[in-house]
């Protein structure tokens, strides 16, 4: 008579989450790069990757710590959100954002708030170095270790390219990113009220997390490009099953972008979740 161990076979749930790998090494099969994806499911605190520990160039995404340490400094009282900042064409920079064009003409000021939205809703890269001069480049990075995030750094200013021949980008890690994503949701980031100020910014940005989801849930993220590279990270605020979410890529080919259908993957992944109960019998 056959022996069953039946502690030794997956459950349902298991063969799901493992279905839901698979489809996601079939599409970094299908790149001419590499994937990294973690997702961490705000319900129970699992984590759901391919590659998620692996070290990938972070390009806008990386604006989402300067973001938090902002809003820790006017928590500390360092700075004020309301105090305005004057620019000048000296601190233009290339790249995405508008700011840079205004200055050629005049300079102008802005509020520290608005440089914050600035650089989350349309990327600015002008307002993003006017940000990292502005709390330094060494407290964010102290409040990444803080945070128990030791693989991302923030390590040279937007549209560098010289640091970035010299392999000085800025990094992060699947996993590290979804788990910055997961502190803000938890209002742990910074504080109840700061972070709900931070989700509400990430809300407008469009990009590839907002195409995959259905409109009529919410979606808060950064995206990130530069060439052969494409991330983004953020919160999906599925009912029943609100996950964090962070997803890289590099060593593109051309015209290649994984972002919106690897979140697809793991929307369908969530959905099924908060539509079942364990064994997978949709009751919702």
């Amino acid at each position: 008579m056959a022996s069953w161990t039946l502690a030794a076979q997956p459950t349902v749930g298991d063969l799901w989450e493992a279905r839901t790998a698979a489809r996601l090494r079939a599409l970094e099969e299908k790149l001419n790069g590499v994937l990294g994806v973690a997702a961490v499911d705000l319900e129970t605190g699992a984590v759901l990757g391919l590659n998620a520990d692996t070290v990938f160039p972070q390009a806008s995404v990386i604006k989402l710590p300067i973001m938090i340490e902002v809003f820790r400094a006017a928590r500390a009282g360092r700075v004020r959100l309301e105090d305005s900042l004057r620019l000048t064409a000296e601190d233009a920079v290339g790249g995405s954002g508008k700011l840079q064009e205004e200055l050629k003409r005049a300079p102008a000021s802005r509020s520290v708030r608005e440089l914050v939205e600035l650089m989350i809703r349309d990327s600015d890269n002008t307002a993003t170095n006017k940000l990292i001069s502005l709390v330094g480049m060494e407290a964010v990075n102290r409040t990444l270790g803080g945070l128990g995030l030791t693989r991302t750094r923030l390590q040279r200013r937007m549209m560098d390219g010289a640091a970035a021949m010299h392999d000085d980008e800025n990094l992060s890690t699947p996993r590290e990113m979804a788990r910055l994503a997961e502190l803000i949701y938890r209002g742990c980031a910074v504080d109840q009220e700061a972070d709900a100020r931070m989700v509400e910014i990430l809300k407008t940005v469009q990009a590839a997390f907002r195409k995959a989801i259905p409109a009529e849930i919410p979606v808060a993220s950064k995206p990130g490009e530069l060439p052969g590279v494409r991330a983004e990270t953020g919160l999906v605020f599925l009912p029943g099953r609100p996950f964090a979410l962070s997803v890289m890529s590099a060593f593109l080919g051309e015209k290649q972008d994984p972002v919106e259908e690897a979140a697809r993957i793991l929307f369908e992944h969530f959905q099924k979740l908060a539509r079942s109960n364990r064994y997978g019998h949709q009751v919702r």
